[in-house]
């Protein structure tokens, strides 16, 4: 579904990604993992085209999404929630989905309540503004802003990010189901690393911009993954 081959990106004379390739196949879910700074929130900005590469080439579906602005990748079924989640803080969590419906070519009325019924704790809190929300109802509602849209491929960047443990497992189980109820393809980058690998069947690990694991999540070396990704 989403082909990423041999991209370079950088921020000015700074290269940060080298050389990246990955496979996300239809109906997967993929996760990307690495420490802090190894360059996952700037691949995803990549796929998206808020960052235009260097170097290699982004295919979804089989089309090259090189010439595609962001909004283009977003009709043409990417869905992207970024690590800061992003809410309009004066609107009412309702509002805050209607208002993605309202704006959307592909959001419908049946969307949004598809995604308030994988989050059960927004039903509780459509009327309360979304500057309100804690960091994890805020997660949820960023998700479920996302699923408005119809995605083909949901990219969530670190949605566990500042979460107290009891919703990190409810946003675990929304993911899991969502993936296996509908099929729909989910690209993960995760810091979090039991969370990753109890979601993923395949991954990459990024270090220094570089790919230096990839391959099913069972495959796996506990010892390797830790050198990788503890601090």
């Amino acid at each position: 579904m989403l082909s990423v081959q041999n991209l370079d990106v950088a921020y000015g004379p700074t290269q940060i990604l080298f050389d990246v390739s990955m496979e996300v196949p239809a109906n997967e879910l993929f996760c990307v993992m690495g420490r802090n700074g190894v360059g996952k929130t700037t691949l995803l900005n990549a796929i998206m085209g808020v960052l235009r590469p260097t170097g290699g080439r982004v295919f979804f579906e089989g089309r090259d999404l090189g010439k595609m602005h962001p909004y283009q990748r977003v009709k043409a079924g990417l869905a992207y929630v970024p690590q800061t989640r992003g809410s309009f803080p004066q609107l009412t969590v309702l509002e805050s989905l209607k208002v993605v419906v309202d704006a959307s070519d592909r959001g419908d009325r049946d969307a949004m309540e598809d995604a308030i019924e994988l989050f059960p704790r927004l039903r509780k809190l459509l009327g309360r503004k979304a500057g309100l929300l804690s960091g994890g109802e805020a997660a949820q509602l960023a998700i479920a802003r996302a699923l408005v849209t119809k995605p083909r491929l949901l990219i969530l960047d670190e949605p566990t990010e500042g979460i107290q443990p009891s919703i990190i497992l409810e946003i675990e189980d929304a993911i899991a189901n969502l993936n296996s109820s509908t099929g729909m393809s989910i690209l993960l980058v995760e810091q979090y690393m039991e969370f990753a690998l109890r979601l993923a069947g395949k991954h990459i690990v990024l270090d220094a911009g570089e790919v230096v694991s990839s391959g099913a999540t069972a495959d796996l070396d506990d010892a390797r993954m830790r050198e990788l990704l503890l601090l």
